[in-house]
Formats: structure tokens, sequence, C-alpha cells
């Protein structure tokens, strides 16, 4: 039996703790970590054997938030987990994007980085916590790792930075950054902020970095006394031989003319005939043609990389900082609330904005201390066809959920408040082609839907992907504005950053070697910042320059009033009486919130006002000379009910009625009349509110 050894650090003012030997002992790797009262267990696993018939290295990050960990039972007929949730696949891929790169290129066995998230403090997140037991867990093992890394979250409240914030800090701070980084470098980059300054966030970035130094000199020490050997494994790289014997029939020079194209569909056909060539050349070696398809894919991207970095040549002509042509309009959608299409080279999405009240904005159940609403959902699609390929929709994956994510990210900053536009707002991004950076074309796309809808955001944002091609040292790199997919797959580094003409809104950074240097971080965002400037200038604002004045024909209207909570009860009625009676005569949506706020939704402007009418009718005690018009609801011997609002009545005696004596009620009146009255105050003998028919007559 393994020793338990624990080990402690102080992070940003909080013990963390991690346990190791004393749970999940048969995992590869297993961290039992503590950040406060936030524990999460860490572990990580790896078949023995490489999984045959694959050439990418099929690594599992998952995430599992337990409801017990917040004293909660899940909601639904099914009181267990069931599928992650957004917020689990997001944190997933925080933990699989700076890890990945730092596995061997060569490394086919599965492996498995599982963490379990089993209590909750709200000043100590668990996400970082599982960031962190995930490069902890897998240093400490025998899987092959060139680790250590470190992640750290960095918010801003006044100006100041907040190392790790809590829940409570989280929700008053202009910047949500995590950065991961190696004991050298920065791997990866991920923010939402409030149009944060260029320089703020650069310095935000490196902030991070420097406590990320400080674990794993921690993480280190942990290493140091219960890390286990790297096991060998079977090498899938591609032979040296292949190689030239593949150039003897495809020199470089022809490899340069099949992928150095504007059409992705041109140079994917030219690839295919290359690839045909070589099946056929090599059809007597089969330990070749296992691996033929790798070759050619390496063989592509040293041809590319070789071009784009010694002679600043890209696959489609451009300049490193040119950006493909675009285009873009508004409303080509009938009858929806807002739409927009935006075109990057081979890239285009389709955006439609939908508005409802806030009623129908989403609710989330999740590790928080209570549940949440969502009023801004932006989502993202991403089928088949758009990339010409046939395959069968099994609805969104964790690469859909996360472009989603990261452009609705990019535009909260910018919405108005509830107060100002009292709207729950879906986006839906359709990628109608691909080829490079769908996320940023989205975010163009959803911000001129938006405008297009009459939604009064307060900047325009745009974003925009650059791109890295690395030489042998630091100082030997280039970077590409407006990455293409074959930029992307063949490059270094995938650095989208969106934000207004003020600053930043959103940054994803993606790479595929063991870090960035600050001049390429800096150089990177700097970049960015010329693009979308330009993107905005012109093109965007050609096809819609500001949000338009008001929502559309098609889209709901809403009138907001507010009324005194103890008058709450008289609109509902007895067992929802009143407010649905409202509601089924004037076709109107309803909303009342516990305290007061009455929102009022529908297309009809004419019942909309109505049903404002009967609910300050209601909410409005009678008042002595007040004239109201109702509807005869009931005649009585004595009599007629008059209706002012459902639920709302009075009584009109028989000698009020008219000015002349009448014998019968229903001599004058019959049920459905719509009549004025005049209030005469409280009756002394009923205790309740008389009212005239006659004495509006005399008025009148």
């Amino acid at each position: 039996m393994s020793e338990f050894k624990s080990f402690s650090m102080e992070l940003a003012g909080r013990t963390l703790t991690v346990d190791v030997g004393r749970v999940a002992k048969q995992a590869n790797g297993a961290a039992f970590m503590h950040y406060g009262d936030t524990t999460v267990l860490s572990t990580a696993t790896a078949s023995k054997e490489p999984r045959d018939g694959v050439d990418f290295f099929p690594l599992s990050v998952e995430y599992e938030e337990k409801m017990y960990a917040v004293g909660k039972i899940p909601g639904g007929f099914n009181k267990r987990e069931g599928k992650a949730s957004e917020n689990a696949t997001l944190t997933s891929r925080v933990i699989d994007r700076p890890m990945r790169p730092l596995f061997p290129k060569d490394y086919r066995n599965d492996v498995t980085i599982d963490n379990l998230v089993m209590s909750v403090d709200p000043d100590c997140s668990p996400e970082l916590t599982a960031m962190l037991g995930s490069a902890i867990c897998v240093a400490i093992s025998d899987i092959p790792f060139d680790g250590p890394c470190a992640t750290t979250q960095v918010g801003l409240i006044n100006g100041e930075f907040i190392i790790n914030p809590s829940n409570a800090q989280m929700k008053d701070s202009d910047l949500k950054l995590t950065v991961a980084s190696t004991r050298e470098k920065v791997i990866m980059i991920e923010a939402g902020a409030n149009q944060v300054p260029e320089a703020k966030m650069i310095e935000a970035i490196y902030k991070a970095d420097e406590v990320n130094k400080e674990i794993i000199a921690f993480i280190d020490k942990i290493v140091a006394e219960c890390g286990k050997e790297k096991h060998t494994y079977q090498s899938c790289a591609v032979p040296e031989e292949l190689f030239a014997a593949i150039k003897e029939i495809v020199p470089p020079a022809e490899m340069e003319v099949a992928v150095f194209t504007d059409d992705k569909q041109t140079r994917e056909k030219n690839i295919d005939e290359i690839t045909t060539r070589l099946k056929e050349a090599f059809a007597d070696k089969e330990e070749w043609l296992a691996v033929l398809g790798e070759a050619v894919y390496q063989y592509q991207k040293k041809t590319v990389r070789k071009m784009i970095l010694k002679d600043h040549k890209r696959p489609d002509g451009r300049e490193i900082t040119q950006i493909r042509p675009l285009a873009a309009e508004v409303d080509i959608i009938p009858r929806v609330h807002g739409s927009s299409m935006f075109t990057r080279g081979q890239t285009q999405i389709c955006d439609v904005v939908t508005l409802a009240p806030l009623s129908e904005a989403q609710k989330i159940d999740g590790l928080n201390e209570t549940e949440v609403n969502k009023r801004y959902m932006h989502h993202y699609n991403f089928p088949s066809y758009s990339v010409g390929e046939t395959k069968v929709s099994r609805g969104p994956g964790r690469r859909e959920i996360g472009h989603g994510a990261l452009a609705e990210r990019a535009l909260l900053p910018v919405l108005p408040s509830e107060e100002e536009f009292p709207y729950a707002i879906r986006a839906v991004s359709e990628t109608f082609e691909s080829n490079g950076s769908t996320s940023m074309a989205s975010t163009c796309a959803s911000c001129m839907s938006l405008m297009a809808a009459g939604v009064p955001i307060k900047k325009m944002v745009a974003g925009i992907s650059c791109g890295l091609v690395t030489g042998d040292t630091d100082d030997d790199f280039v970077l590409l504005t407006d990455i293409q997919g074959l930029e992307d797959f063949f490059g270094d580094m995938d650095f989208k950053v969106t934000g207004t003409d003020e600053g930043i809104t959103a940054i994803q950074m993606d790479i595929k070697i063991h870090g960035l240097t600050r001049p390429i971080v800096e150089g990177a965002i700097a970049r960015c910042r010329d693009a979308r400037m330009y993107i905005m200038e012109n093109c965007m604002k050609k096809a819609i320059a500001e949000p338009r004045k008001t929502v559309n024909e098609y889209a709901p209207k809403i009138i907001q009033t507010s009324i005194d909570p103890a008058k709450i009860g008289d609109v509902v009625g007895q067992r929802g009486k009143t407010i649905n009676a409202i509601i089924e005569e004037t076709g109107v949506k309803i909303d009342i919130t516990d305290d007061g706020n009455v929102s009022i939704c529908g297309t009809d402007q004419a019942a909309m006002d109505k049903a404002l009418q009967y609910i300050n009718t209601i909410v409005t005690d009678f008042e002595e000379g007040q004239i109201l018009e109702g509807t005869v609801v009931s005649i009585k011997e004595f009599g007629a009910f008059v209706e002012f609002a459902p639920g709302k009545q009075g009584m009109v005696h028989i000698s009020k009625i008219s000015d002349h004596r009448i014998n019968h009620v229903e001599d004058v009146l019959t049920l459905g009349d719509v009549v004025k009255v005049k209030c005469l105050g409280l009756d002394r003998k009923s205790g309740k509110f008389s009212f005239s028919m006659k004495d509006v007559e005399a008025e009148a």
C-alpha cells in the first residue's frame, strides 16, 4: 500500500491542499484536492497499449458536477445527475486545451482525466481546483507528460486585480480571465471582459503567469516526493524512410503547388490525387499504407510552415496582415425578429435573433448557491455540409457549445440592462460555410443581427483570429491575421480576440506548442485589434451602423409597470382566475415578480394597452368622483353590477341608473352593455363603494 502524503500552500489567501496516496490508488495518478472547503478528486488513467487505427492522441477530459456538492438533489423525475451541463462541458475544454500539447505527439494510448466535484466553497472555484488537480494527477502519474502546468484566474474590480476571485467578487468584476502556464511560457488564455483595454489585459495575463510559476514550484515538490517513473510507449511516428520515398514521388515544388490555393475544395482535390498516386506506389508496403494519411498530412504541414516562415507566403496568396474578402448584410430572413449574414472568405455565418419576455430566460440549476437566470443565450450550429462532408447530426457537441459560449461572452458586456430592454434574447448562429474561425464570424454576425432586431447594444463588437508559425528559436515566428482552416491545422496557435473600439470583450487562445513568449502574446493582441477595427469600419457598419430604434413588427412588444406588492394577489386572483381572464381576453403574456414589477408582452399594442388599463384599475383604490368604464355583468332587482376589470366590480343601484324613475333595471340595461359610472364614495350602510350612471350623464 502506497504511503499517504499531504502537501499544502497558501494560494490567494486560502489554503490549497493536495492529498496523494489517500484515495483512488488504482488510477495511474490521483490527487485529492482541497481549496478552502472545495473538494475535487482528480484522476488520470491510461491504456497499456495504443488504440488501433487512430491518427490522433485519444485524450478525454471530464468534469463531473455532483449536486450533493452544494446540498441539492437533482431536479426532474430522474433524481440523479444526467448529461453534463454547459458549464461542465466548457470546464472540460479549458482543462483539455493547455494540457493536450504537453503529451508526446506520437502517443496514441487512451488517456482519461476525470474530475469529480464533491464539495463547493463559494469562495474557492471548483473549476480552478479541477484545473490544478488535472495537472497534478498527470504530473505524478507514469503517463508521459511534459509538464507540470498551472492555472490561475484573475478578476478586475475598481481597477485592481483579484487573484482567484470568489463567486461574490466575480459578480462585480470587469474581467474573468483564466491563464495556464508552464514554468517558462503561457500556454492557454480564456477571458470574458467588460471592454478591458489591451494593455490592461496583457498586464492581467502576466500577473496570472507569475502566480502560475509559484504553483508549479509547489507541484514540483509533490512530483519529487510522489512522482512515478514515466512509462515507455509504442511510438506512432511516421518513419523517416517513408517521408524520403514520398518526396521522390511528390517533390516539394509539386506539394507547394497543390496546397497553395485560396479555394479549400481545390486544395483537397489536389491532395486526394497525390494520396491516390502514393497508395498505388506503395501498394506492396502494408506498414506504410497504415500511416500514409498521417505522412501526407505531415508533408503538407511542413510545406506550408516553411513557405510562411521563410518566405511570408500564405497558402491563398495573402499578405500576413491581410483579411480575406468581407461581406455583410442584414434582414436576409423574413418574419424573424432580427437576422444577418457575415462572410469572410470561405467562412459564412447566418445569425438569427429572437426576442421574448424575461420569463423565458434560461434557468440554470448548477453548483452555484442559487438558481441562475440566463437572459442572453447564444447557440452555434456546425452542420457537416458547411465543410462539404456528410454526417448525421447528433446535436451540439463540445465544439459547438464552446463556440457558442465564446460568441455569447463576446457580446454580453455591450447588452443593455433588463431595465433598459426587458427582453430575453436568443441568438442562433448557423454555419453555412466553414474555412477558419467561424466563432469570430458568429460574433460579427450576431452583433449585426442584434442591432437589426432593435436591441440597443452599447457598442459594436467584432472578432478575428490570429495564427502563428514558429521556427527553431523564440525570436523566429510569424503572426498571421485571419487564419483559414489550413493555417489553423498546420500552424501553432489560434488566438481569438473580440472587442469594441474601447477594449477587449473575450479571448480564447489555443496552441499546439509548449507555450508563447510575451512578444507573441502582445503582438497577437495588437494584430487582432487592428483587424477588428478594419472589419467594423469596412464591412459591418456598411450593413448596419447602429441599432434600430424599435423592435420589428413581428417581435413582441413589452410594457413595464410597477404595482404595490401587496396588490399582487388582487391582480392574480384566486387560483389565477383574474390574471388568466385578462390574458384570455387580450391575448398578451403577463409576468409579475415578487417585488411588484409587471411585464406585459404581446404583438398587438391596443391589446397590451387594454391589459395595462385592467391592471391599473385593479390596483387603484376607488375614489369619490372617479369616472370609470365597465361592462354590465349581472342584473338584479335592486340594480346592476358593473365589472371595470376582471375581478373588480361595483354596484349601481336602480335609483342611480337613470335621471328618471325606472321600474326594472332591464328597461335600461342588458348584460354586456358597456357603461360609464361615477364613484359616489363609500355607502354608510353597506360599507361598500356605490356608483352612479345618471351623475355621469348629468355632468356631460
